[in-house]
């Protein structure tokens, strides 16, 4: 595991180090080494001048190793004089050598010179008893001296050269290939060689060593290549291989959690940064529940499924006011609510309900509605029924008269995470550069469980260090934390709805071509053939399919934003509707003014990425098609319905009819193979699903931008007809209106 830059330095494992050798005792035990690192012996320190002409750095690397492509002779004439400098000191200070062990085989001849050292001992004793000694003989003691200490310091040499691989000896015998590679020595390394030995090191070390080795420098830049080690853990053996280089062996003790984390690079296109992209998009993400909400959320879904409120007030009756009707439905679902309450937390309840009127609980029923409709837009998959119910009747509730005579007001605005944020001061926690690590949704397509791993850990590292930075008084890190969580909740919701208009499109590309046509897959349609109401050639007809799949795309992309204002527009208290017959039923229709502007800013930006835009560019908003901002809402949300399950299926066929001999004999004698059967459902989707086929007339479907959808429900409601309906089957398939998937 790699330590991080500011833990302390770890003795190298190439000398004795009586520390590291007691320290690394536990951890050594725990621990497989594939190689035991050669032990190097300890230099004895006899000599000062010796440590010094030696001084070494931090990595273990002599000066002189270093310093290889300098004059040789000019070098030893310099290292020559600072000895004899050194050792001349040395003799006037009269100091006493300190002997220390030396390792066995490599420093004996060394130990048997150290008798010379008797000599000073008897010249010091000689002194200390008055007796003076001659010239001759002082001046033959410091020549001896000098000789003994030039004699062992040569030997010292001969020894470092020795462990460096190039002796004296060696270096009189060089050959012409040793002289290139010493000059080679001193050339760049190029990308991927080791700084040291300058090739590709075979040397294998446990994890520990390598970290420790690896921690700092130049070292720290080296890849290395994981053995295959079986471990047993738990009884069970786990094998890993896997090369990869050192910063790719961070992990969550090797980066303190106080550091700030790295954040992604952004790559941003015109003049509007990161952060102000992300505050503009939270202003439409609703804020999670909490487990409070969640409670209350339970109540309103009992209180909806009971209600008759749709049944009592759609429909055409003379003999009582309609407007009393709405009035009394919405007390009587107040009170349902209430009661619900005293069930659930008799002591909520009770304050909720003795001596007070439907006026004194306005917030309480503001609040639990306002729930109802967050919930609904962040799951678009919950509350099928309920959710018309609850939106029909807040419309009714804003209605003016209805309102004078409830004396309440049911609908505040839906709860976001930026206007949590700019209540409590904390939008600067959308600006920063983090944001992108802290919010992004994770996949595990194509990953290994380490890679998945560090990703999660690097996740919640940066959502830690968001909550502790910008924590406040009037925000806590449980709120920023529950913030953080909402913005990947969106991303989470347009990776299952807006992925796969991307995805259904790249097969698209991959199987068809507009330009050529291949046998018995063109995509031509004519009107009044297989119930066309089109008639497209092959490259118009792919053209038409491929600017409608990113079309979806980009509306799945704004829903929230889209689904933000159908509420406004619903629950306007001047947007009034009116009861008509569509042809399906009573409908309400209510004119849309605000989704309206957006879908046609939308339209407006996918055909310019487009160019050339085949079909009518006719948006049915407030009419008889799409009566109100609800239906419209509800019709798009069934893309990823109508598409999730054709991709589950193309995905599944392959592991489905691997397991079976018998089926993969089916699809090859029936559909010529998998590809081939790929292309036939892909073909029969691409041309009848785009037909402008589902309604009675040419204007209520045709090529419009709500008649492309239309088809496409037509299609799936005639899938079980269709030659490949059993592999659907075989793959899972249920049903297109989401269950099961």
């Amino acid at each position: 595991m790699m330590q991080s830059e500011n833990a302390d330095p770890q003795p190298q494992p190439g000398y004795n180090s009586h520390t590291s050798e007691n320290a690394s005792d536990d951890t050594q035990s725990s621990t497989t080494a594939l190689t035991k690192p050669t032990e190097q012996p300890s230099i004895t320190p006899a000599l000062t001048g010796i440590d010094q002409y030696n001084d070494m750095d931090e990595t273990g690397d002599s000066v002189d190793n270093q310093n290889t492509g300098n004059n040789t002779e000019n070098q030893e004439e310099i290292n020559d004089a600072a000895a004899e400098r050194v050792l001349d000191n040395f003799i006037k200070e009269n100091t006493q050598e300190t002997s220390r062990e030396v390792p066995q085989g490599k420093l004996n001849e060394a130990k048997a010179e150290d008798t010379d050292s008797e000599g000073e001992e008897v010249e010091e004793e000689e002194l200390a008893s008055g007796v003076t000694p001659s010239y001759e003989q002082v001046n033959g003691a410091q020549m001896e001296e000098r000789m003994s200490l030039l004699k062992r310091k040569q030997r010292m040499d001969e020894i470092l050269r020795q462990e460096d691989g190039d002796s004296e000896f060696e270096d009189e015998q060089m050959t012409d290939v040793d002289q290139e590679d010493q000059e080679s020595a001193s050339a760049p390394i190029p990308e991927g060689l080791c700084v040291e030995c300058r090739d590709q090191c075979s040397e294998e070390f446990c994890e520990m060593c390598f970290a420790m080795i690896h921690r700092t420098g130049n070292r720290r830049n080296h890849k290395y290549k994981n053995l295959n080690v079986n471990m047993k853990t738990n009884g069970k053996v786990k094998t890993t291989a896997k090369i990869i280089s050192n910063d790719d062996m961070e992990t969550e003790e090797s980066t303190p959690e106080e550091d700030e984390p790295k954040p992604i690079n952004i790559i941003s296109s015109g003049n509007t940064s990161f952060g102000d992209w992300f505050e503009s998009r939270a202003k439409f993400i609703p804020l999670r529940l909490n487990m409070e909400e969640r409670k209350l959320l339970r109540l309103l879904e009992a209180a909806l499924n009971v209600s008759e409120y749709t049944d009592k007030i759609d429909i055409i009756s003379y003999n009582s006011s309609k407007t009393r009707r709405m009035v009394h439905q919405i007390k009587d679902l107040c009170s349902i609510l209430s009661g619900l309450m005293v069930a659930s937390d008799y002591k909520k309840g009770q304050e909720l309900i003795i001596n007070k009127s439907f006026e004194d609980n306005q917030e309480f029923f503001q609040r639990i509605f306002e729930i109802g409709r967050r919930h609904k837009i962040m799951n678009p998959e919950k509350m099928r029924d309920a959710y018309g119910k609850l939106m029909y009747m807040l419309m009714d509730s804003v209605i003016p008269d209805v309102q004078d005579m409830l004396s309440f007001s049911l609908v505040i605005p839906i709860k976001t995470v930026y206007s949590f944020l700019k209540e409590r001061d904390g939008l600067g926690l959308l600006h920063h550069d983090s944001m992108a690590e802290a919010t992004k949704e994770i996949i595990a397509d194509g990953k290994s469980r380490p890679q998945i791993n560090q990703e999660i850990r690097s996740k919640e590292r940066a959502i830690e260090w968001l909550s502790r930075k910008f924590a406040n008084d009037n925000l806590t890190q449980e709120e920023i934390k529950h913030c953080l969580y909402s913005i990947g909740d969106n991303h989470a919701y347009l990776r299952a709805n807006r992925d796969c208009c991307e995805r259904i499109s790249q097969y698209l590309q991959k199987y068809f071509n507009p330009n050529k046509i291949e046998k018995g897959y063109s995509l031509a349609i004519s009107s009044g053939r297989n119930g066309a109401r089109l008639s497209h050639s092959h490259e118009m007809q792919y053209l038409y399919a491929n600017q409608t799949l990113h079309l979806w795309r980009e509306i799945q992309h704004e829903m929230f934003m889209l689904w933000s204002l159908s509420d406004q527009d619903l629950l306007s208290d001047h947007n009034t509707y009116r009861l008509r017959d569509t042809g399906q039923g009573l409908n309400r229709v209510q004119m849309c003014p605000a989704v309206s502007k957006c879908m046609h800013s939308i339209l407006h930006r996918a055909q310019q990425k487009a160019g050339y835009w085949v079909g009518s560019s006719v948006i049915h908003l407030g009419d008889k098609n799409v009566p109100n901002a609800l239906m419209f809402i509800d019709k798009y949300n069934q893309v990823s319905r109508i598409l999730n399950p054709i991709l589950i299926c193309l995905e599944s066929i392959e592991p489905v009819i691997a397991k079976n001999t018998g089926l993969r004999s089916y699809v090859d004698n029936s559909f010529g193979g998998v590809d081939a059967l790929k292309k036939s459902i892909l073909a029969d989707f691409f041309k009848y699903a785009f037909d402008g086929s589902g309604a009675d007339n040419f204007f209520d479907a045709g090529s419009c931008i709500d008649g492309r959808l239309t088809s496409a429900w037509n299609w799936c409601s005639l899938i079980e007809k269709k030659s490949y309906f059993p592999i659907f089957l075989l793959t899972g398939f249920v049903g297109f209106d989401g269950d099961g998937f």
